[in-house]
């Protein structure tokens, strides 16, 4: 059985922009690349042919991988993020207890995670977001890091980013 795929209205955009591409313009790319292949002698020794499926390959594994999430998705809407507690499509301003360091992360679904973004933007199902979900301003959750002691951020502020 598939895992729910959460998304927010941005991140379902993205992913059917890069499913339009990759079975339209890669598909012709990869296709022309195995016609051009064939045509350089016998199959079974031909490294450049063998090349060219395999990456025929990858991408039909990556085309039905979106068809799949897509299929699977539930797509977040702004009034459904809670303004008084962290969730999917909340912005939440944080505080390091220890070291007082302000940081700002837009809680998304696995699919959507991208620490460049800005805010970025950070997993629900990562330890930060998991122990994030849910907590009110002010609140201060714990979160145990791979390497050293558990950190205590404390909420600061809760915005709505959709």
């Amino acid at each position: 059985m598939p895992k729910d795929v959460i998304l927010t209205p941005d991140g379902l955009e993205k992913l059917h922009e890069e499913l339009e591409h990759l079975s339209t313009v890669r598909r012709r790319e990869v296709a022309d690349r195995i016609k051009v292949a064939r045509e350089f002698g016998e199959i079974a020794e031909n490294s450049e042919y063998d090349d060219a499926k395999n990456e025929q390959a990858m991408l039909e594994t990556r085309i039905a991988t979106l068809e799949e999430k897509l299929r699977a998705a539930t797509v977040v809407d702004a009034d459904d993020v809670p303004k008084d507690a962290v969730g999917i499509g909340s912005i939440v301003h944080i505080k390091d207890e220890k070291t007082g360091k302000a940081l700002k992360y837009m809680i998304v679904g696995s699919t959507e995670t991208d620490p460049a973004a800005d805010p970025p933007r950070l997993s629900n199902e990562s330890p930060v977001g998991r122990a994030l979900m849910g907590g009110k301003r002010n609140d201060v959750v714990s979160v145990q890091v791979p390497r050293g002691p558990a950190r205590q951020l404390k909420i600061t502020k809760i915005d709505v980013g959709l």
